[in-house]
Protein backbone atom coordinates (compact mmCIF):
# COMPACT_ATOMS: atom_id res chain seq x y z
CA UNK A 1 0.00 0.00 0.00
CA UNK A 2 1.18 3.20 -0.90
CA UNK A 3 -0.91 6.40 0.73
CA UNK A 4 0.32 9.52 0.72
CA UNK A 5 2.67 9.83 -2.36
CA UNK A 6 3.49 12.06 -4.62
CA UNK A 7 1.24 11.70 -7.84
CA UNK A 8 4.73 10.84 -9.71
CA UNK A 9 6.05 7.97 -7.29
CA UNK A 10 2.69 6.24 -7.34
CA UNK A 11 2.47 6.02 -10.76
CA UNK A 12 5.81 4.40 -10.92
CA UNK A 13 4.92 2.05 -7.91
CA UNK A 14 2.07 0.94 -9.55
CA UNK A 15 3.97 0.40 -12.85
CA UNK A 16 6.65 -1.66 -10.67
CA UNK A 17 3.71 -3.39 -9.39
CA UNK A 18 1.54 -4.73 -12.22
CA UNK A 19 3.24 -3.42 -15.51
CA UNK A 20 3.25 -5.64 -18.70
CA UNK A 21 5.66 -4.62 -21.84
CA UNK A 22 4.38 -3.61 -24.74
CA UNK A 23 6.40 -2.91 -28.14
CA UNK A 24 6.82 0.86 -28.89
CA UNK A 25 5.30 0.99 -31.90
CA UNK A 26 1.50 -0.84 -30.61
CA UNK A 27 1.48 1.76 -27.86
CA UNK A 28 2.32 4.74 -30.09
CA UNK A 29 -0.74 3.93 -32.47
CA UNK A 30 -2.75 2.97 -29.05
CA UNK A 31 -3.65 -0.25 -30.76
CA UNK A 32 -4.12 -3.56 -28.01
CA UNK A 33 -0.78 -5.14 -28.13
CA UNK A 34 -1.39 -9.06 -28.75
CA UNK A 35 1.54 -10.24 -26.48
CA UNK A 36 4.27 -8.96 -23.81
CA UNK A 37 7.56 -10.82 -22.87
CA UNK A 38 8.59 -9.09 -19.79
CA UNK A 39 7.66 -6.09 -17.93
CA UNK A 40 8.30 -2.34 -19.37
CA UNK A 41 7.53 0.31 -17.17
CA UNK A 42 7.64 3.23 -19.75
CA UNK A 43 6.26 1.54 -22.48
CA UNK A 44 3.32 0.62 -20.58
CA UNK A 45 2.51 3.74 -19.26
CA UNK A 46 3.28 5.68 -22.09
CA UNK A 47 0.48 2.95 -23.97
CA UNK A 48 -2.18 3.96 -21.26
CA UNK A 49 -1.19 7.63 -21.16
CA UNK A 50 -1.63 8.36 -24.77
CA UNK A 51 -5.37 6.96 -24.03
CA UNK A 52 -6.22 10.17 -22.71
CA UNK A 53 -7.98 12.53 -25.62
CA UNK A 54 -9.57 9.08 -27.11
CA UNK A 55 -13.33 9.09 -27.48
CA UNK A 56 -14.86 5.38 -26.34
CA UNK A 57 -16.99 3.58 -28.13
CA UNK A 58 -20.79 3.10 -27.46
CA UNK A 59 -20.12 -0.82 -25.88
CA UNK A 60 -22.83 -2.88 -24.76
CA UNK A 61 -22.69 -4.64 -21.81
CA UNK A 62 -25.01 -7.05 -19.02
CA UNK A 63 -25.47 -5.26 -15.69
CA UNK A 64 -25.33 -7.92 -12.22
CA UNK A 65 -29.35 -8.01 -12.39
CA UNK A 66 -28.89 -9.11 -16.21
CA UNK A 67 -30.09 -5.91 -17.88
CA UNK A 68 -28.41 -5.16 -21.10
CA UNK A 69 -26.52 -1.37 -21.10
CA UNK A 70 -24.29 0.58 -23.45
CA UNK A 71 -21.67 3.21 -22.41
CA UNK A 72 -24.04 5.68 -24.59
CA UNK A 73 -26.51 5.22 -21.50
CA UNK A 74 -24.41 7.53 -19.59
CA UNK A 75 -23.77 10.12 -21.82
CA UNK A 76 -23.96 13.48 -20.18
CA UNK A 77 -21.83 12.41 -16.91
CA UNK A 78 -18.21 11.95 -15.91
CA UNK A 79 -18.03 8.37 -15.31
CA UNK A 80 -14.60 6.01 -13.67
CA UNK A 81 -14.18 3.02 -15.30
CA UNK A 82 -12.11 0.30 -13.89
CA UNK A 83 -11.62 -3.34 -15.26
CA UNK A 84 -11.08 -6.32 -12.85
CA UNK A 85 -11.73 -9.76 -12.88
CA UNK A 86 -13.35 -11.85 -9.96
CA UNK A 87 -11.21 -14.39 -9.48
CA UNK A 88 -8.10 -12.13 -8.43
CA UNK A 89 -8.20 -12.24 -4.83
CA UNK A 90 -5.77 -9.49 -3.69
CA UNK A 91 -4.68 -6.40 -6.58
CA UNK A 92 -8.56 -6.36 -7.70
CA UNK A 93 -9.89 -6.67 -4.53
CA UNK A 94 -7.81 -3.99 -2.95
CA UNK A 95 -8.27 -1.39 -5.58
CA UNK A 96 -11.59 -1.94 -5.51
CA UNK A 97 -12.17 -1.18 -2.01
CA UNK A 98 -9.72 1.76 -1.80
CA UNK A 99 -11.84 3.15 -5.15
CA UNK A 100 -15.23 2.68 -2.98
CA UNK A 101 -13.58 4.93 -0.19
CA UNK A 102 -12.67 7.47 -2.69
CA UNK A 103 -15.72 7.69 -4.73
CA UNK A 104 -17.82 8.38 -1.47
CA UNK A 105 -15.46 11.45 -0.58
CA UNK A 106 -15.77 12.36 -4.06
CA UNK A 107 -20.13 12.21 -3.72
CA UNK A 108 -19.63 14.10 -0.29
CA UNK A 109 -18.17 16.95 -2.42
CA UNK A 110 -19.43 16.96 -5.53
CA UNK A 111 -23.29 15.71 -5.29
CA UNK A 112 -24.25 11.69 -4.91
CA UNK A 113 -25.56 11.64 -8.16
CA UNK A 114 -22.47 13.73 -9.79
CA UNK A 115 -21.05 10.97 -11.60
CA UNK A 116 -21.81 7.16 -12.56
CA UNK A 117 -18.89 4.45 -11.46
CA UNK A 118 -18.32 0.98 -13.86
CA UNK A 119 -16.55 -1.49 -12.52
CA UNK A 120 -15.87 -4.51 -15.85
CA UNK A 121 -15.17 -8.03 -15.39
CA UNK A 122 -12.09 -8.45 -18.33
CA UNK A 123 -12.46 -12.19 -17.88
CA UNK A 124 -15.26 -13.28 -20.01
CA UNK A 125 -15.34 -16.71 -19.40
CA UNK A 126 -15.52 -16.11 -15.70
CA UNK A 127 -17.00 -12.61 -15.07
CA UNK A 128 -20.55 -13.07 -15.45
CA UNK A 129 -23.08 -10.81 -13.70
CA UNK A 130 -23.35 -13.83 -11.36
CA UNK A 131 -20.13 -13.80 -10.69
CA UNK A 132 -19.88 -9.66 -10.49
CA UNK A 133 -22.56 -9.70 -8.35
CA UNK A 134 -21.21 -11.82 -6.13
CA UNK A 135 -17.55 -9.82 -6.33
CA UNK A 136 -19.66 -6.47 -5.65
CA UNK A 137 -21.11 -8.06 -2.48
CA UNK A 138 -17.15 -9.59 -1.26
CA UNK A 139 -16.14 -5.98 -1.94
CA UNK A 140 -18.45 -4.95 0.06
CA UNK A 141 -20.10 -2.31 -2.62
CA UNK A 142 -23.58 -0.70 -2.45
CA UNK A 143 -23.38 2.61 -3.59
CA UNK A 144 -25.63 3.40 -6.19
CA UNK A 145 -24.84 4.88 -9.48
CA UNK A 146 -22.11 1.72 -9.48
CA UNK A 147 -22.80 -0.91 -11.99
CA UNK A 148 -20.95 -4.08 -12.13
CA UNK A 149 -20.87 -5.35 -15.59
CA UNK A 150 -20.13 -8.25 -17.97
CA UNK A 151 -19.41 -8.75 -21.64
CA UNK A 152 -17.70 -10.71 -24.59
CA UNK A 153 -14.62 -11.12 -25.32
CA UNK A 154 -14.54 -9.04 -28.56
CA UNK A 155 -15.58 -5.90 -26.46
CA UNK A 156 -13.40 -6.53 -23.75
CA UNK A 157 -10.51 -6.06 -26.83
CA UNK A 158 -11.57 -3.18 -27.67
CA UNK A 159 -12.92 -1.25 -25.15
CA UNK A 160 -9.33 -2.16 -23.55
CA UNK A 161 -7.27 -0.91 -26.53
CA UNK A 162 -9.11 2.59 -26.22
CA UNK A 163 -9.14 2.39 -22.73
CA UNK A 164 -4.98 1.56 -22.64
CA UNK A 165 -5.68 -1.14 -20.77
CA UNK A 166 -3.24 -3.90 -20.35
CA UNK A 167 -3.75 -7.26 -19.25
CA UNK A 168 -2.53 -10.81 -20.17
CA UNK A 169 -2.98 -14.48 -18.64
CA UNK A 170 -0.11 -15.56 -16.33
CA UNK A 171 0.48 -18.50 -13.70
CA UNK A 172 -1.87 -16.26 -11.25
CA UNK A 173 -4.60 -16.11 -13.45
CA UNK A 174 -3.78 -12.43 -15.38
CA UNK A 175 -1.01 -9.95 -15.02
CA UNK A 176 -2.72 -6.48 -15.34
CA UNK A 177 -2.28 -2.69 -15.13
CA UNK A 178 -3.92 -1.43 -12.19
CA UNK A 179 -6.34 1.15 -13.93
CA UNK A 180 -9.11 3.68 -13.15
CA UNK A 181 -10.13 5.99 -16.08
CA UNK A 182 -11.89 8.61 -15.41
CA UNK A 183 -14.11 10.05 -18.61
CA UNK A 184 -16.16 13.61 -19.06
CA UNK A 185 -19.40 13.45 -20.18
CA UNK A 186 -18.82 12.63 -24.18
CA UNK A 187 -17.46 9.38 -23.34
CA UNK A 188 -13.56 11.21 -23.99
CA UNK A 189 -11.01 9.84 -21.35
CA UNK A 190 -9.87 12.47 -19.05
CA UNK A 191 -7.39 11.18 -16.69
CA UNK A 192 -5.51 7.46 -15.53
CA UNK A 193 -5.28 6.76 -11.78
CA UNK A 194 -2.96 3.82 -11.16
CA UNK A 195 -2.61 2.11 -8.29
CA UNK A 196 -4.38 -0.39 -5.98
CA UNK A 197 -3.83 2.44 -3.32
CA UNK A 198 -3.59 6.41 -4.42
CA UNK A 199 -3.73 10.17 -3.40
CA UNK A 200 -7.54 11.14 -2.69
CA UNK A 201 -6.93 13.89 -5.05
CA UNK A 202 -5.83 11.99 -7.89
CA UNK A 203 -8.86 10.76 -8.86
CA UNK A 204 -11.26 13.53 -6.93
CA UNK A 205 -9.96 17.11 -8.31
CA UNK A 206 -10.18 15.64 -12.54
CA UNK A 207 -14.04 14.36 -11.31
CA UNK A 208 -14.05 17.91 -9.98
CA UNK A 209 -13.51 19.43 -12.99
CA UNK A 210 -15.62 17.74 -15.00
CA UNK A 211 -18.57 18.07 -12.56
CA UNK A 212 -18.14 22.16 -12.15
CA UNK A 213 -16.42 22.94 -15.10
CA UNK A 214 -18.94 23.89 -16.89
CA UNK A 215 -21.47 22.41 -19.89
CA UNK A 216 -23.34 23.93 -22.89
CA UNK A 217 -26.32 22.88 -21.62
CA UNK A 218 -26.08 25.40 -18.56
CA UNK A 219 -27.93 28.88 -17.52
CA UNK A 220 -25.72 31.58 -16.86
CA UNK A 221 -26.58 31.41 -12.70
CA UNK A 222 -25.71 27.81 -13.22
CA UNK A 223 -22.32 28.43 -14.50
CA UNK A 224 -21.60 30.97 -12.20
CA UNK A 225 -22.75 28.79 -9.12
CA UNK A 226 -19.98 25.89 -10.61
CA UNK A 227 -17.21 28.40 -11.19
CA UNK A 228 -17.32 29.21 -7.73
CA UNK A 229 -17.98 25.28 -5.93
CA UNK A 230 -14.88 25.22 -8.67
CA UNK A 231 -13.02 26.88 -6.90
CA UNK A 232 -13.62 27.20 -3.63
CA UNK A 233 -14.12 22.72 -2.87
CA UNK A 234 -11.03 22.57 -1.13
CA UNK A 235 -9.05 19.32 -0.31
CA UNK A 236 -7.79 18.61 3.41
CA UNK A 237 -4.73 16.35 3.77
CA UNK A 238 -5.09 15.99 7.07
CA UNK A 239 -8.74 14.66 6.98
CA UNK A 240 -8.55 13.09 4.14
CA UNK A 241 -12.14 15.15 2.95
CA UNK A 242 -13.11 17.58 0.87
CA UNK A 243 -15.58 20.84 2.09
CA UNK A 244 -16.73 24.08 0.78
CA UNK A 245 -14.49 27.44 1.86
CA UNK A 246 -16.38 29.62 2.71
CA UNK A 247 -13.54 31.52 4.10
CA UNK A 248 -13.01 33.31 0.14
CA UNK A 249 -16.01 34.86 0.35
CA UNK A 250 -15.81 36.42 3.73
CA UNK A 251 -12.56 37.97 3.30
CA UNK A 252 -14.24 39.28 -0.26
CA UNK A 253 -17.23 40.90 1.43
CA UNK A 254 -14.62 42.36 4.06
CA UNK A 255 -12.80 43.96 0.99
CA UNK A 256 -15.79 45.08 0.07
CA UNK A 257 -17.23 46.30 3.15
CA UNK A 258 -13.46 48.23 3.57
CA UNK A 259 -13.46 49.47 -0.46
CA UNK A 260 -17.28 50.64 0.09
CA UNK A 261 -16.54 52.36 3.58
CA UNK A 262 -13.85 54.16 1.71
CA UNK A 263 -15.77 55.41 -1.43
CA UNK A 264 -18.34 56.27 0.64
CA UNK A 265 -16.03 58.47 3.18
CA UNK A 266 -14.19 60.26 0.33
CA UNK A 267 -17.48 61.35 -1.42
CA UNK A 268 -18.73 62.36 1.72
CA UNK A 269 -15.75 64.90 2.54
CA UNK A 270 -15.69 66.13 -1.82
CA UNK A 271 -19.37 66.88 -1.23
CA UNK A 272 -18.84 68.47 2.20
CA UNK A 273 -15.30 71.13 0.96
CA UNK A 274 -17.70 71.92 -2.40
CA UNK A 275 -20.29 73.32 0.42
CA UNK A 276 -17.92 74.77 2.85
CA UNK A 277 -16.20 76.31 -0.62
CA UNK A 278 -19.25 77.90 -1.90
CA UNK A 279 -20.80 79.32 1.27
CA UNK A 280 -16.92 80.69 1.71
Amino acid sequence: MFPRLPSLIAAVVAMFLLAPSACAEQAQNGSFPESFSEFDYQTTLRYSQQAIGRRLGDHRFVNAAGREVGLGDYDGQPLVIQLIFTSCYHTCSLSTQHLSRIVQIARGALGQDSFTVLTIGFDTARDTPEAMRSYARQQGVSLPDWEFLSTDQETIKALAGELGFVYYPSPRGFDHLVQASVVDQDRVIYRQVYGEVFNTPLLVEPLKQLVFGGRTEETALEALGNRVRLFCTTYDPKQDRYYFDYSLFVGMAIGALIIGSTIAFLLREFVFRRRRTRTG
